[in-house]
């Protein structure tokens, strides 16, 4: 009666774990040496030198033509930045945090009084993203689904750099 118990629990065990799947997972491929984001395309393509090793489907900013100058505006970043930060706990799956604002951005937004912002990530949809959204629903970030943010979150390193063309 006892190893029929000790089997139960190792059985049931071994089904929650088998059902919960990882938020991310350990990349084996080719490296990823930049992340090239085409606003225009909503396109975000992720690259080994010159191959596009996968490609997405992207939404941006509420506002999303120009380059971001300063917060609150919707915009979205242009220019060369790098991937800084990784947030496995996001409010919007997972996030990996974009280096904006950089030295000419703060001066920017300087000039005109205002704060340039900041937070800004390539992020999944989490809970709170409701279907029949808008396509540029974020508030300046990157935006993919959560199954795509799985594979950018593995794969895209912090220093990588970004390329985010209008």
């Amino acid at each position: 009666m006892r190893f029929l118990k000790l089997g139960l629990l190792l059985v049931m065990a071994l089904v929650i774990s088998a059902c919960s799947q990882p938020k991310y997972y350990n990349y084996r491929g080719p490296e990823v040496t930049q992340v090239v984001v085409n606003k225009s395309e909503r396109r975000m393509y992720l690259l080994h030198n010159e191959d596009v090793l996968k490609s997405y489907d992207i939404g941006l900013g509420f506002a999303p033509q120009g380059h971001k100058q300063v917060e609150g505006d919707g915009k979205t970043p242009e220019g060369v930045y790098y991937i800084d930060r990784r947030n496995p706990n996001s409010s919007f799956h997972l996030s990996i945090g974009i280096s904006y604002p950089n030295n000419q951005d703060r001066a920017i937004a300087s000039s005109m009084g205002k704060s340039p912002g900041g937070d800004i990530f390539i992020h999944g949809q989490g809970n709170g993203y409701r279907k029949g959204a808008p396509k540029d629903w974020t508030a300046g970030c990157i935006a993919v689904t959560d199954k795509q943010i799985r594979d950018v979150y593995s794969m895209v390193r912090d220093g990588t750099p970004i390329v985010i063309n209008p």
